[in-house]
């Protein structure tokens, strides 16, 4: 059975401005490397063997940084979509990069999950399915795709953002396609697998299965949500390959100049040439490559953009400066 994956990295990420006024939503740094580093690492733990990266928005800036994937251990291509094609047309867009395979495992490019990828695809297997989707249940779904399964965990009903959700579990924004069902997906229009393509294949009566996973799960999609993420990673509470190598609860860059007497906490990254000044204290923050931060200065769940200069004691809470 042969795997290819999509990475669905196209969409300018208007709820991250102004941090995506020049650098796609995901190629901002989490944890220390673009969030799409962590994406690609789950495909290729799970035994993937190629992905093809669906751009868009500043899709120039992707490919001098992945290349061909040789350094990641799996084979990264690129697709281009000149006008937005929604994500049932950026898939189908994308899967004709695709070599041969037999099913298509696509990615949203901007959750963070932890996800048993390979238990999935198992699963999608076991099942002889058509379709699995990814759930994990959350308090409120009114913001998400919800799904309804019956017993045997097929899917019997996908309704996307509503007030009155008649389910707990989301869509989770990975998905197995068989590859005949990305054959059915119209060229050169704009489709939406959520609004279009899930309701549709279900009145069909396709084999659309819920893989159910509720460990961690967090949409990164808002400044709030990418520190979270960021800080998540470098304390553990979610494991990725991609997370750079670090001591304690923070990482701190070779080359920033960190006072004997600054504390650096709760999942910080303190990036390249940085100089933090005695006294002060960053916590669950990210501080951008050649910031400085002056004496006796508060950071907190922040993010510091490069070459920005704090001055000394000041107080940044939940904020997000420089861009």
């Amino acid at each position: 059975m042969r795997t290819s994956a999509i990475l669905l990295v196209g969409g300018r990420g208007t709820r991250l401005l102004p941090l995506t006024q020049h650098t796609p939503k995901p190629m901002l740094e989490v944890a220390g490397v673009p969030f799409t580093e962590h994406q690609i690492s789950k495909a290729a733990k799970a035994g993937i063997s190629e992905i093809v990266l669906a751009t868009s928005y500043k899709a120039e800036l992707f490919e001098p940084y992945f290349g061909n994937g040789e350094k990641f251990g799996i084979k990264i291509k690129y697709a281009v979509e000149t006008t937005a094609l929604g994500t049932g047309g950026g898939i189908k867009n994308a899967a004709a990069s695709l070599g041969p395979c037999d099913q298509v495992v696509i990615f949203n490019g901007d959750v963070l999950s932890g996800h048993d990828l390979a238990a999935q695809m198992d699963f999608h297997q076991k099942n002889k399915a058509d379709i699995t989707l990814y759930l994990t249940q959350v308090a409120d779904a009114r913001a998400y795709g919800c799904v309804e399964i019956d017993k045997d965990n097929r899917v019997k009903i996908f309704l996307e953002k509503m007030d009155n959700p008649v389910s707990n579990l989301i869509n989770a924004g990975c998905y197995i396609f068989n590859s005949s069902i990305i054959s059915s997906i119209p060229s050169n229009q704009v489709v939406s697998v959520e609004r279009q393509t899930f309701p549709s294949l279900i009145d069909s009566k396709v084999n659309i299965f819920g893989f159910v996973d509720n460990s961690y799960w967090l949409d990164i999609g808002t400044p709030a949500a990418l520190v979270k993420a960021s800080a998540d990673l470098i304390i553990g509470k979610i494991h990725s390959d991609a997370t750079p190598e670090h001591a304690n609860e923070s990482l701190i860059s070779d080359t920033a100049q960190v006072a004997t007497t600054a504390l650096i906490e709760k999942g910080s990254v303190i990036g390249p040439e940085v100089i933090v000044e005695g006294q002060s204290q960053i916590s669950g923050s990210i501080i951008g490559k050649g910031a400085k931060i002056g004496a006796n200065c508060k950071i907190i769940d922040s993010i510091i953009a490069p070459n920005t200069q704090i001055s000394a004691g000041i107080i940044v809470f939940s904020n997000y400066l420089g861009f």
